[in-house]
């Protein structure tokens, strides 16, 4: 993922970690063990606070929602992390592509 920039104000920035476990998976309407799986494959990995409880951002809350909906379709959650590891590195590749595109310019055809 290209790195965002941060707001001034922390509960602006979509990477502030600003929500409980218990909050959420409300949220979302998951439970916490849905967060902790998703914890376990690796998808999400929330801070901890001070006193060791997990804390949870806007954009990891986005993520989570998305694995709930591939979860809710019937895929397993295991699938459903691996699904949205790839959605995301093809985004990530589109993105270079048109980047790398736009900077060698139009190309003429030399194929005649």
């Amino acid at each position: 993922m290209p790195p965002r920039s941060r707001p001034v104000d922390p509960l602006e920035d979509d990477d502030y970690p600003a929500y409980t476990m218990g909050r959420a998976a409300e949220v979302i309407g998951v439970t916490p063990s849905f967060l902790r799986a998703l914890g376990e494959n690796r998808l999400i990995t929330p801070p901890r606070s001070g006193g060791g409880h997990r804390r949870y951002s806007r954009y990891q809350l986005r993520i989570a929602a998305r694995a709930r909906e591939l979860v809710d379709q019937g895929t397993p959650v295991e699938a459903a992390c691996r699904i949205i590891v790839l959605e995301d590195q093809l985004v990530e590749a589109q993105r270079i592509n048109e980047e790398l595109r736009t900077q060698d310019g139009p190309q003429a055809d030399t194929s005649a």
